[in-house]
Formats: structure tokens, C-alpha cells, sequence
């Protein structure tokens, strides 16, 4: 029977003898000598989703990755003037899934808890919370700038 550790920030998976015998099913893809360096990335000259590229860092595969498939090719043929906007369901489905898969996918408050010394280096970078949409701006000038965050 196969055990899995997961202590600490590495996850240790062991496996018994017989599943160890058992031979792979994982296919290698031939590397063509002839192919265009191009045609390596996240989206092929065909137009279509590269699912091997390593920029997707395996997310393509696994327990969510039909969901994260899905949900991608919504966003990558999406024709709406804010781009994956018709694709709400296919990013729910998507984070379904990986709420119920935390031991793979963590929260970012659960990595927050596991490194309770995070805190202690100060985030330069703004993030969406540090933009305000409401009208907090001069009222004479009604100026945008404002409200985006100053750089110290």
C-alpha cells in the first residue's frame, strides 16, 4: 500500500514492492531533431495548447487537470472584450477542485500558517486589495492617481 508523508515542505511517497514491480505506463515523446524551437512553447504555431509545455508546470496532468484543461482552453479561444470572462464556471470547477485536493493544491493562508515567519519581510509589491474602486479620490480634481499606491 502506498504512504505518503508529508512533513515539512518535500513530500515523501513510498510504495510497496510489488507496486514498484509493476511495470510503467508513462510514455516518452521522441524528441523530433527537425522540429522548430518555436513550436516548444505555451501555444504551438497550429494554435493549439501545448499541454506538454513546462510553463504550465504539470498542471495540465493530474487529479485536476481535466478541470485546469478545461478551464485554460475557455480562456485561451475566449472572444469577449474581457478576456475569460465567459469562463467563470470552468475557473469554479477548477478551484472546486483544488480546495478538495489541499494536500496537493495549499491555500495561501494555509502556506501563511505552515511559515508563520513570513510575515516578517515586507511585500514591496501591491497587491488587487491595495487598489480602491471606490470614490475616495479629490472630489474637485476626481483624480485616479490618488488611489494607486505610492512606492517607499
Amino acid at each position: 500500500m502506498t504512504a505518503i508523508n508529508g512533513e515539512g515542505k518535500d513530500q515523501v511517497i513510498f510504495v510497496t514492492k510489488e507496486e514498484h514491480e509493476i511495470p510503467s505506463t508513462v510514455k516518452l515523446v521522441e524528441e523530433d531533431v527537425n522540429e522548430d524551437y518555436e513550436e516548444k512553447g505555451l501555444i504551438l504555431s497550429s494554435g493549439e495548447i501545448n499541454w506538454d509545455c513546462p510553463c504550465l508546470g504539470g498542471m495540465a496532468s493530474g487529479v485536476c487537470g481535466e478541470q485546469f484543461k478545461t478551464a485554460f482552453t475557455c480562456f485561451h479561444n475566449s472572444q469577449e472584450e474581457i478576456k475569460g470572462s465567459d469562463c467563470l464556471d470552468q475557473f469554479r470547477s477548477m478551484q472546486e477542485c483544488f480546495r478538495q485536493h489541499p494536500e496537493l493544491f495549499p491555500q495561501e493562508d494555509d502556506l501563511q500558517s505552515a511559515n508563520p515567519g513570513s510575515d516578517a519581510e515586507p511585500n514591496d509589491s501591491p497587491s488587487i486589495s491595495d487598489f480602491s474602486t471606490s470614490k475616495e479620490s479629490d472630489p474637485e480634481t476626481n483624480d485616479m492617481h490618488s488611489q494607486l499606491p505610492v512606492a517607499s
